[in-house]
């Protein structure tokens, strides 16, 4: 069942996201619409990390010894410096793997 779940959502997902990158279909969306959709992906991404980063056991948490929240200031700042997802991954991801170590040792 959870097989047969995944192909479908898969296909879903294809299908709906074909009809808007084949150039041979006639479907096209005005300036509007796609200055509209520019925001759902910046959107998405910040619902998903912002708990991640602020939350811990379903309580807000905003310390400064928050290693998630050390490794996403870095990263964010590594993003807006160099625009490459290599260097923000890896910035970000470092910081948060040494404050989390050094965390552990104190």
């Amino acid at each position: 069942m959870t097989t047969l779940t995944i192909v479908l959502l898969a296909s879903i997902t294809f299908i709906t996201r074909y009809f808007f990158i084949h150039p041979k279909l006639p479907i096209t969306l005005n300036q509007r619409m796609q200055k509209f959709l520019s925001y759902s992906a910046p959107s998405v991404l910040t619902a998903i990390w912002v708990p991640i980063i602020l939350t811990k056991q379903h309580q807000l948490v905003m310390s400064l010894s928050s290693p998630y929240l050390w490794g996403a200031l870095v990263a964010m700042l590594v993003a807006w410096r160099t625009k490459s997802i290599y260097f923000t991954a890896l910035g970000g991801g470092s910081v948060f793997v040494f404050i989390s170590i050094f965390m552990e040792s104190q």
